[in-house]
């Protein structure tokens, strides 16, 4: 559970005790999608300061399948990571890999019900049926540290009337995880004797102010013991609906209506974000823990996140820049990518060679991009882990 060492207004600096290990928080989580962070070892995550990945259950449930996972040993063993792990509930890719075209009995890529989402696999068609209940038994499978409810991920724009069903529908899959959950925790005590994972629950609402503050009354209002487990409730609580195309000033309002209503001891998790700035912003309104694809596929795109000072001074409103090196301009540029960095790729090479890479599309460009954005963030989190 999170235990919180230090307060700065808003801003926490604690820990977070998992099955697996002890998390500093504030930290972001690289994406192990499937099982892998894009052109990274776990030993080069450890060696960068990662200490927690997040894996995905939709990806991990069609490929190469909980049960082989399982059989593995879990996620750690089967990738070789020795630390925690998070896995999202497969809701955001359900939703997102079929276009958001809901099937309400007529048209449509899903079929959305009370009870669950019919997809079919955007590789070879196969139809798939995904519920609470199967979204807590796949990731109790992969041996999740941290587990995710399934929820409802409305797209952007939506009207207030089908964010206010989702919403609702969210809450009543959540009581259905949450009591899935504790059933199935409950009944494999061997298998959990030395702890069980962390369960969190996920606030929507789209940009609506009413409807969110609606969404995290009904989570917390949640008759738990009702449900099969402990009256405390959630594990923790996270902040869906994010980073779905909605402009991101709103991501700063939903914050300053959600987060007052949390309880302080519970760690906080805002998916899907964000840009380092945007991390800045929600560490210093008391979210603990952010997840984001932008490190890793800037890189392989060739934008790389650079200091602008060698103090690394955040308190400053541009703290940072974005360069993409395969600009003419670093064709002759031998200096370091970055000189207040201690990365493997900015201690070793110049700018010019890194542009050479990707000029002549050598899987190396990717590699060393990768490993030198993941360290920015790690390196950023480090930082906010401070408290003046």
């Amino acid at each position: 559970m999170l235990e919180i060492l230090r307060k700065d207004g808003k801003k926490r600096v604690g820990k977070l005790k998992t099955v697996h290990g002890t998390v500093n928080t504030p930290f972001f989580l690289p994406i192990a999608t499937k099982g892998a962070v894009k052109n990274l070892s776990p030993e080069e995550l450890r060696d960068l300061g990662a200490e927690i990945i997040l894996g995905n259950t939709y990806h991990l449930w069609l490929r190469p399948g909980h049960k082989l996972v399982e059989k593995a040993g879990g996620l750690q063993r089967f990738m070789n990571w020795d630390g925690p792990v998070l896995t999202d509930s497969g809701g955001y890719q359900v939703f997102s890999l079929a276009g958001n075209k809901i099937n309400r009995g007529n048209t449509g890529k899903i079929k959305l019900s009370e009870e669950g989402v019919e997809f079919s696999d955007p590789i070879d068609g196969k139809k798939n049926f995904m519920t609470p209940e199967r979204s807590i038994e796949i990731q109790l499978a992969l041996g999740s540290d941290i587990i995710m409810v399934l929820d409802e991920c409305p797209p952007y724009p939506c009207s207030r009337e089908y964010a206010k069903k989702s919403l609702e529908r969210t809450t009543r899959w959540a009581a259905r995880c949450f009591g899935y959950f504790h059933k199935k925790v409950a009944k494999d005590k061997k298998k959990y004797k030395n702890g069980r994972p962390l369960l969190f629950c996920i606030i929507q609402g789209s940009v609506y102010k009413n409807l969110r503050i609606s969404s995290a009354k009904q989570l917390l209002g949640i008759g738990f013991s009702a449900q099969g487990g402990p009256a405390s409730g959630w594990d923790g609580y996270a902040i869906g609906g994010v980073a779905v195309g909605e402009p991101r000033e709103k991501m700063r309002e939903i914050l300053e209506w959600v987060l007052p209503m949390l309880p302080e001891n519970r760690p906080r998790y805002l998916m899907g974000l964000g840009r380092p700035e945007e991390l800045v912003f929600a560490v210093n309104h008391g979210v603990d823990m952010f997840d984001c694809v932008i490190p890793t596929r800037n890189a392989r795109h060739a934008s790389l996140f650079v200091w602008k000072d060698k103090k690394k001074n955040i308190k400053n409103k541009v703290f940072y820049k974005s360069i993409n090196i395969t600009n003419e301009k670093f064709k002759k540029d031998f200096s370091l990518i970055d000189k207040a960095c201690k990365c493997y790729t900015c201690q070793k090479y110049t700018r010019a060679y890194l542009r050479h890479l990707f000029s002549v599309r050598e899987p190396l460009a990717g590699r060393l991009a990768t490993i030198h954005n993941l360290k920015f963030y790690q390196d950023l989190m480090k930082l906010l882990q401070k408290i003046n």
